[in-house]
């Protein structure tokens, strides 16, 4: 299927083609009509991907302090290899549209194929030939409203929301300051909830379009005595601000046509330097409106279908979906007159030189149309990105099939395997596919796909690589297994002891070789370090410190069900690291935590584990601390030595008074984790990591997540 995609690095809009996404269990596929394209949101996005490596750093301050941060961490090579791998990576385009519904998910309530439905959403409501939609972001049309109209649905939310927000009554009046797509939208709403509606917009072509949709208008030169004739001295009740500029003008002038306790939405993207004295003369009430309304950005809203009751919340952001739609339909709010042009998907391009104004046409609304194509023509979830090659495996080498292809994969994994010897890169899979297809033709896989089967079900494949977010690492693994494949899990290798306990019996059964991504083992300066602290036949005291930085509280990783929570989800590296120096499975841990006062979630945590030669493992994982200072730290004292390991670019060796110093490039064992892996495989030797070990280590860390919570000590043995 084609889709719309932009390069960040160099701003070029592409129309590829992308395997068509699967279905999950709480979306649809939906075979797009029309969609619309934003002259607001999405040109901003594009105009920022156009920006030099200058110009984006100047536009985004905030990104160049954390880039600053991660070179003083990290260093400079693997900081600029990171940055260029995010701007290598490719953006979806578009919000807003419509079309049919071709098959929907085992979960999802209230739609059927063949529905028509508007659909919104950024990463969901793509231009796409066929795109795949929670939920709770999208709606039904009726006959009336045609997949033209329905396009609009999004942007027609986006008003409809701020509208709701100033808490208009029948009769007051309203003004709309700015008249593009979402300012006429704006007022016809207004206009259609029984306000008095004036329109305020420079453009004299805008003002015509508005008075052609029966809307009082005028130019911000006159908005003054123009709206105290419409309010008859009142001054107005409503303003919402749907202008698009860093101009703060439109805030103040709203405060200066308002009315005493009027109420001002910042709907569109304005400048916010407010003149205080108008405002607090007036006592004027201003909001910010966020987007289409209560839902967005709630993962389990927007994500898992979940609603919230309408009893409690009237307008959530579906509802107000359906709203709109609902007002096309009976004609009290009108779009064709705001449709200036419409292209071809496959001239999408096109459509971007008009809207970044480099044609100089005038434009308002732009539609992308989509051709009506047979669904066994559009769901195709594979593209060969070398076809006609003809791969000839060997005995001696690994046919991988990989699967995820988000940031860890590609700025750290990926570029492992396309250097590695004995490493054939077969297919890279991705649930949209629009990573996969980039990847592919970046690191030179086969085939890009967006269906896991693809690898499971591939005879040529041997191989299975697991780089998927962690609630996905179990089944996976347990489907590679039984479907003959090797397999190396990137961490954790399952959330729950009953999975984890399903995947060490049918691996017992197998001749087949299994490995976590526990890589740190694998670094040459911990190499080093092992091999020092080895000859002591003591027990070992190993302390941990590892500076991980907060994530936000919405981040997936902290959600039970997804990540499994920072304690197992990462935390298991650690646990794995230390009992690779003692050398021995734990036989107890216990954890106690920070409390996080509303602050953090539980992710400042001591992690103590106990060996059965009495050694001691101490893991202190932070998310306090400052991002700037190095993140992973590990000393070890035992028999009259002292290993230090810095961050993985500096050891420290200190033996009877004398000291040792290696330094390195940080390298924190991917590569090495890797070729243990195929040299364990080709040459038909033991796992590089026991299988007792990972066992151990994979058993320590979800019984130490559980105890985190109810703080009891754990016996492993």
């Amino acid at each position: 299927m084609k889709q719309v995609l932009q390069n960040l690095r160099n701003g070029q809009i592409s129309v590829e083609d992308i395997p068509a996404p699967t279905v999950t269990r709480h979306t649809a596929l939906v075979q797009n009509a029309f969609s619309l394209v934003s002259a607001g949101t999405e040109r901003m996005i594009v105009e920022f991907g156009e920006k030099n490596l200058a110009g984006k750093a100047l536009s985004r301050p905030d990104l160049v302090r954390q880039v600053l941060d991660k070179t003083s961490r990290e260093g400079l090579i693997p900081t600029l290899q990171s940055v260029f791998n995010r701007l290598d990576q490719p953006m979806t385009l578009g919000y807003s549209c419509a079309g049919t519904i071709l098959e929907v998910g085992e979960s999802l309530q209230g739609f059927n194929p063949g529905d028509r439905v508007a659909c919104g959403g950024a990463g969901h409501a793509v231009h796409a030939e066929v795109i795949a939609v929670p939920q709770n972001l999208m709606v039904k049309l009726p006959d009336t409203v045609s997949f033209e109209q329905a396009a609009f649905t999004t942007l027609g939310t986006v008003a409809m929301h701020g509208f709701r927000l100033a808490e208009p009554q029948v009769g007051e009046t309203v003004a709309v300051i700015g008249l593009g797509l979402l300012g006429l939208l704006a007022a016809q709403i207004a206009r259609a909830a029984g306000c008095k509606v004036i329109g305020i917009e420079p453009n004299p072509s805008r003002t015509a379009l508005g008075n052609q949709l029966g809307l009082t208008t005028c130019s911000p030169d006159d908005a003054e005595e123009t709206s105290q004739q419409f309010t008859k001295g009142l001054g107005l009740d409503v303003i919402l601000i749907c202008a698009d500029t860093s101009s703060s003008d439109p805030v103040n002038l709203a405060a200066s046509i308002a009315r005493d306790r009027a109420r001002v939405i910042a709907v569109g993207s304005v400048g916010m330097e407010i003149t205080r004295k108008q405002f607090y003369e007036k006592e004027i009430l201003f909001r910010v409106s966020r987007s289409y309304g209560p839902g967005r950005y709630d993962f389990d809203y927007e994500e898992k279908g979940r609603n919230y009751p309408a009893g409690y919340i009237r307008w959530t952001e579906q509802r107000n979906m359906q709203a709109f739609v609902d007002l096309l339909g009976d004609r009290s709010i009108t779009v064709e007159p705001l449709i200036s042009h419409t292209f071809a998907i496959e001239d999408a391009t096109s459509a971007y030189e008009l809207i970044l104004g480099k044609n100089g046409t005038p434009y308002l609304g732009v539609l992308l149309k989509y051709p009506q194509k047979q669904p066994s023509e559009l769901t195709l979830r594979k593209v060969s990105l070398q076809p006609g090659f003809k791969l000839e495996p060997t005995s001696n080498q690994l046919v991988a099939g990989v699967l995820g292809a988000g940031n860890y994969a590609q700025a750290v994994f990926l570029p492992v395997l396309a250097k590695a010897k004995k490493t054939v890169l077969h297919t890279i899979v991705s649930g949209s596919g629009v990573s996969a297809n980039r990847a592919a033709k970046k690191y030179g896989f086969l085939h890009a796909s967006s269906d896991e089967n693809e690898v499971f079900q591939n005879q040529e494949i041997n191989t299975a690589v697991v780089l998927t977010q962690h609630d996905h690492h179990a089944r996976q693994v347990l489907a590679a297994l039984e479907n003959g494949k090797h397999v190396y899990c990137e961490k954790p290798l399952a959330l729950d002891m009953d999975n984890l306990q399903a995947i060490f019996d049918l691996v017992s059964q197998k001749n087949l070789c299994l490995m976590v991504g526990f890589n740190r083992r694998f670094a040459p300066l911990a190499q080093k370090l092992k091999e020092f602290v080895t000859s002591v036949n003591e027990p070992k005291m190993v302390s941990y410190r590892v500076n991980a930085g907060a994530l936000p509280a919405n981040h997936w990783l902290h959600d039970p069900q997804r990540g499994g929570g920072r304690l197992l989800g990462e935390a298991c590296h650690f646990i794995d690291f230390v009992t690779f120096l003692v050398g021995e499975n734990p036989l107890s841990l216990d954890v106690s935590a920070l409390p996080g006062r509303g602050i953090y979630p539980p992710d400042n945590f001591t992690l103590r584990l106990v060996y059965p030669d009495g050694s001691i493992g101490v893991v202190n994982y932070l998310a306090n601390g400052d991002r700037s200072f190095p993140k992973e730290y590990c000393e070890v004292f035992s028999g009259g030595k002292i290993g230090i390991l810095d961050d993985f670019h500096r050891l420290t060796l200190v033996n009877q008074g004398k000291k040792q110093i290696h330094r390195s490039q940080m390298d924190k064992g991917q590569r090495n984790a890797w070729q243990a892996f195929t040299s364990a495989i080709t040459s038909g030797s033991e796992p590089p990591i026991p299988y007792p070990e990972l066992l151990s280590t994979s058993q320590a860390a979800i019984l130490a997540s559980q105890a985190s919570t109810n703080g009891e000590k754990v016996f492993l043995q």
